[in-house]
């Protein structure tokens, strides 16, 4: 590896020829130029058509914020009505074999 002086002011010839020369700093008057440039604000616009800015449905947020809440209702009334189907269907082959066997009474008893 060869020997780089950045800090050293060496007073040796040879190790003189080693050392790095100064840096400069580099110019920021574009940089500055630039961000002056990109600050300027735009032109305001005069006029301001407000049935853009409204939205559409006033009450848009209050529904996404309630969606999720409807999301687990949904579900669980969807399990509530799939319940209570299955309950009337076994309620009806209850009456359904309940009435057969009283039919087949009733027929064994006419015998």
């Amino acid at each position: 590896r060869e020997i780089k002086l950045r800090n050293y002011d060496p007073e040796d010839e040879e190790l003189k020829k080693r050392k790095v020369p100064q840096a400069k700093p580099a110019s920021v008057e574009e940089k500055v130029k630039d961000q002056l440039e990109a600050a300027k604000p735009e032109p305001i616009i005069d006029e301001v058509d407000l049935a853009n800015l409204a939205p559409r449905k006033p009450d848009w947020d209050l529904k996404r914020d309630v969606a999720k809440k409807l999301e687990k209702l949904e579900k669980r009334t969807q399990r509530a009505i799939a319940e209570l189907i299955r309950e009337r269907l076994k309620g009806q082959e209850e009456e359904l074999v309940t009435a057969v066997g009283s039919a087949k009474q009733e027929g064994s008893d006419s015998d």
